[in-house]
């Protein structure tokens, strides 16, 4: 099972070609240590729009973005707002608020734009849904 787990209704999700071509890479080179999240992540590459640098919106979560997004703590629905930097697994510091794209939240955010949400599941199983907030 997939350990980011969508729902029917996915949203559209943007990606600028070197995050896509970047990202890609990653995930194919992580298929051994990490199958569920890399494939998780290369479905996404897969489905997403994929355009020129400038052309993704200033709201579109990628990769060195600092995102706030409000998510549910799973089991009792309470919901909660984090502010972090969407980074490569490299860069991860969770005393920073540096998040990897090769974590299943992580994998869930790249190319949402504020407002819009998704669910995923988190590698403990548990059932969790995100909406972006604010995307600098």
């Amino acid at each position: 099972m997939p350990a980011v787990a969508r729902n029917r209704s996915v949203p559209n999700i943007v990606v600028s070609e070197a995050d896509c071509d970047r990202l890609t890479d990653l995930a194919t080179a992580s298929l051994e240590r990490l199958p569920e999240v890399a494939e998780e992540l290369l479905s996404e590459m897969e489905r997403a729009k994929v355009v020129g640098e400038d052309s993704v919106p200033a709201d579109v979560v990628r990769m060195g973005s600092t995102v706030t997004f409000s998510s549910d703590a799973g089991t009792d629905g309470e919901q909660h707002e984090l502010t972090e930097t969407l980074v490569y697994p490299a860069d991860e510091d969770s005393d920073a608020h540096k998040l990897s794209v090769m974590t299943p939240v992580g994998a869930a955010l790249i190319g949402l734009a504020v407002g819009q949400s998704i669910s995923w599941t988190a590698r403990d199983g548990r059932k969790h849904r995100l909406t972006v907030r604010k995307v600098s």
